[in-house]
């Protein structure tokens, strides 16, 4: 079935990151999955074939192209492919539409740029050590100062995607407390320069999957943020955050069909090599059925994240819409995925192929960016229930 979503532009993209990966990406990646992160260079790298910038305004550098795709594109091919370009989707899918939708002009001038390039590598820290998907509970603190020329930060966050290698982090934090009518009042986002003092990294997090994608702990022991690098107005935090959820969870979505589609990709190729009983295991009826099962099931996930893809650049996603796509299309790669898995047999549970790294990584697809369970009730809100 032809898909209408991409045009030659995109296509063209997607070549070019194909033949990248081939040449800089797979030689190299089982040491960057050995090392738990991608060398600090490789950022650079991406940002001089552009990817940092596609939606960031042609006066910063970027392209100035106010479409998802091209990020839908990267999605795939470094699935297909079976690699991560580290935290590159905490760079620009989460960090990014902040600062294009809150920053100044003075802001944009001061941080687009280097974002564009790779220079300044970007993260969001929204989850604390008590606090997930309730945003409202956040403990972290920051107090304006007398003169106002700052504000104090103290308190920690964790299961911060990019939080090892990032130069400033968007930081979500308390700065009034709630009100009785109103618990999400009083958050508000700074931009953390992390060289900052009283700004520390803690662990790195040792995950199940997306290996080469770095995870940290972070604590903030009273770290002067300049008022100048507030983002948005104070206290109106907890709205920004709900405005780029549906992109995340998009996002989300559009990575666990990629997987699935990956996944079906390897299977089919081991299959049609593997030998069992003196037959290729592709020929055994239970394995095309397996197969045709699963291919069924990527194109429908394909479908509804396409479906989403258009909605989301017509500015037309609902918050229900995004939660139930991110619903269907994380179930879907977890039950591709598995059965996959099994047509590898006892390779499949070996890291050295990509259907076991694949399986690793798709786990998390059903936890951030709101759980299965937040997503459920979400969908339900929106049926009126």
């Amino acid at each position: 079935m032809h898909r209408t979503v991409f045009d030659e532009d995109h296509e063209s993209f997607r070549q070019t990151l194909r033949s990248f990966i081939e040449a800089e990406v797979l030689p190299v990646y089982d040491e960057w999955y050995a090392a738990g992160q991608v060398p600090r260079d490789f950022y650079h790298q991406l940002g001089e074939l552009g990817i940092f910038g596609i939606s960031v305004p042609e006066e910063f550098g970027g392209a100035g192209l106010d479409t998802h795709k091209f990020e839908a594109v990267l999605t795939e091919e470094t699935a297909r492919a079976g690699v991560l370009f580290g935290c590159t989707g905490a760079h620009v899918l989460l960090s990014l539409p902040y600062i294009t939708m809150l920053a100044t002009d003075e802001q944009k001038k001061r941080y687009l740029p280097k974002f564009v390039t790779g220079e300044e590598m970007w993260a969001l820290a929204m989850t604390e050590p008590g606090t997930g998907s309730d945003v409202a509970g956040v403990k972290t603190t920051a107090k304006r100062s007398d003169h106002g020329t700052h504000y104090v930060l103290n308190g920690a966050k964790t299961f911060i995607t990019g939080g090892v290698l990032a130069d400033r982090v968007i930081v979500c934090a308390r700065t009034a407390p709630p009100r009785e009518d109103d618990r999400r009042f009083g958050l508000s986002l700074f931009a953390v320069d992390t060289k900052s003092e009283g700004y520390s990294i803690g662990r790195k997090l040792d995950k199940l999957g997306l290996r080469t994608s770095d995870t940290a702990e972070l604590a903030f022991v009273d770290v002067k943020v300049p008022a100048e690098d507030l983002l948005g107005e104070e206290n109106q935090g907890f709205s920004y955050l709900g405005r780029n959820l549906s992109s995340e969870r998009w996002g989300i979505a559009h990575s666990a069909y990629a997987q699935a589609a990956a996944a079906v990709r390897f299977a089919r190729e081991y299959v049609a090599q593997r030998t069992v009983f003196g037959k290729p295991v592709a020929h055994f009826q239970n394995t095309r059925f397996e197969l045709a099962a699963c291919q069924a099931e990527v194109d429908a996930a394909e479908a509804v994240t396409d479906r989403a893809l258009e909605a989301l650049d017509a500015g037309e996603l609902t918050p229900a819409e995004a939660a139930s796509v991110k619903l269907f299309c994380t179930e879907v790669a977890d039950r591709v995925i598995d059965r996959c898995l099994q047509l590898h047999g006892g390779y499949g549970y070996i890291n050295e192929y990509p259907v076991a790294r694949l399986y690793a990584d798709s786990r998390v697809n059903r936890i951030y960016g709101g759980t299965s369970e937040v997503m459920k009730m979400i969908i339900a809100k929106g049926m009126g229930l």
